[in-house]
């Protein structure tokens, strides 16, 4: 989908309605058992980064989300009904954690019988200005779906007579990217049943809070000896001992805590330059080798770095049972290209091809995990651990040919970072480019002029199949 902003999402004013965990279903967590299945190694670092930023004295945003709208006038019962059983599809909404033990620096789950599951609805009033919406809407999820309370989503509707737009904003440590993509069309099937008077035939969802627990298990059987370990241990030391910044000039400072971010984002190509561009990489293997090819040739002509570093992110959903299940299902791959004796795209290509097929499965291994067994102890000052360069194709996503119709967008936070965070998405129209940076004066120069030369590299590839 396209990535963005609460800003840059199409927002338009109408009447806004919220939904929230009802204060009585919110407060019965209190008196429950600690459910023994743990944390992800991911969402354990996730809660531990957001309470040292804060400790730190800087409230950072993370959450992430989605808007869509629904055709015509909508009856907000029946919408609420249908956003009520999308939540008891997804366990993980209904769980969170808490700091136990002695000093209070151990994490533990609660689980939310979803018998007690049930949604506040809130009007808050007409709005008639779309930058105030957006300011009120972002304000809300800022408050609402935070990493360090609980429940941390929240949803919400900007109702109109002809269309009602729906955002839902939810903490991180339970939802990803692919996550979010499959919520329009679920919550459109829903409402269509509920209107009806029905339920939609669905199969039931596995629990992300089970698989948590498993990969927890799997991470934990492995050593400081393992070759995933070595790994790493030897792409930290070629960073500087240090995981990987964007290879750009960002025009940090150092001493003034984390800078503002900024966000780009707009098409990249359309259908045609993307779809020649996929068929030139496909022996490689397909856009992301590719998209990750020219931009290691990009930050090698700003830069001039003899080797492109950067993580790669994968989803971690190894079978078709964890297809459908809303989580934070995504681990992290090393990537090094070297670039000092490339001449073309070509070579560029065949060393990204190297790359991934040498790391792609360290992905499967929580870093949090590795970075434990390493004895290495990266603090957390931002919430971004890396920097990293995301290709998705979702044109396998059901409903996602009417997205452009139906204005869905991903939302991410814009908030305070030092990484740059760069996601290229394939969709119907073509490819989507996004990426969130340092708000410098030099970090937005660089940043623009690798967009620039990115849709040049790829237009370039697509049309002559050289660069």
């Amino acid at each position: 989908m396209r990535m963005t902003d609460i800003q840059h999402c199409e927002v338009r004013p109408g009447r806004l309605v919220e939904w929230t965990l009802d204060p009585a279903a919110a407060a019965a967590v209190k008196g429950l058992p600690e459910d023994s299945r743990p944390p992800a190694y991911i969402q354990e670092s996730h809660i531990r980064t957001s309470r040292s930023v804060r400790e730190d004295g800087l409230f950072v945003p993370t959450w992430i989300g989605v808007s869509f709208d629904l055709p015509g006038r909508t009856d907000l019962d029946v919408l609420q009904n249908a956003l009520h059983s999308w939540t008891l599809r997804h366990e993980t909404l209904r769980s969170g954690f808490t700091w136990a033990g002695p000093p209070g620096d151990e994490i533990a789950r609660f689980t939310l019988d979803s018998a007690d599951v049930r949604l506040h609805r809130e009007e808050i009033g007409d709005f008639t200005d779309e930058t105030a919406l957006a300011e009120h809407l972002q304000n809300r999820f800022d408050t609402v779906a935070d990493a360090l309370r609980w429940p941390n989503f929240i949803y919400a509707a900007v109702v109109r007579d002809d269309s009602t737009s729906v955002y839902m904003a939810f903490d991180h440590s339970n939802v990803d990217a692919y996550s979010l993509q499959s919520i329009p069309v679920a919550l459109h099937q829903l409402c269509v049943a509920a209107a009806a008077g029905s339920s939609p035939k669905q199969e039931p969802v596995a629990s992300y809070v089970d698989f948590c627990q498993a990969e927890r298990a799997d991470a934990d059987k492995i050593d400081d000896g393992h070759d995933i370990v070595a790994r790493w241990r030897e792409f930290i030391k070629n960073c500087d001992g240090r995981l990987p910044n964007f290879p750009v000039e960002l025009g940090l400072d150092t001493d003034g805590g984390l800078a503002p971010q900024k966000v780009l984002c707009g098409p990249l190509v359309d259908s045609d330059d993307a779809a020649a561009f996929e068929a030139y990489c496909r022996p490689y293997g397909g856009s992301l080798v590719g998209v990750l090819a020219a931009t290691a040739l990009i930050v090698h002509e700003i830069g001039g770095e003899p080797v492109f570093r950067t993580v790669v992110p994968f989803h971690t959903r190894a079978t078709s049972r964890w297809s459908d299940s809303v989580g934070w299902y995504v681990g992290g791959a090393p990537v090094e290209i070297p670039l000092a004796e490339l001449r073309d795209f070509h070579g560029a290509l065949e060393n990204a091809r190297t790359a991934l097929r040498a790391n792609r499965r360290l992905a499967r291994t929580p870093l949090e995990r590795v970075l434990r067994l390493l004895g290495t102890d990266f603090r957390p000052t931002s919430p971004d651990l890396y920097s990293l360069v995301s290709f998705l194709d979702a044109r396998d996503i059901p409903g996602s040919e009417r997205w452009t119709e139906l204005k869905v967008y991903g939302l991410v936070r814009v908030s305070y970072g030092d990484r740059v965070c760069v996601w290229v998405n394939r969709l119907h129209e073509g490819l989507w480019f996004a990426c969130r940076y340092p708000d410098t004066d030099i970090a937005h120069k660089n940043l623009s002029l690798y967009a620039t030369r990115l849709r040049e590299v790829i237009t370039s590839v697509a049309r002559q199949g050289q660069n």
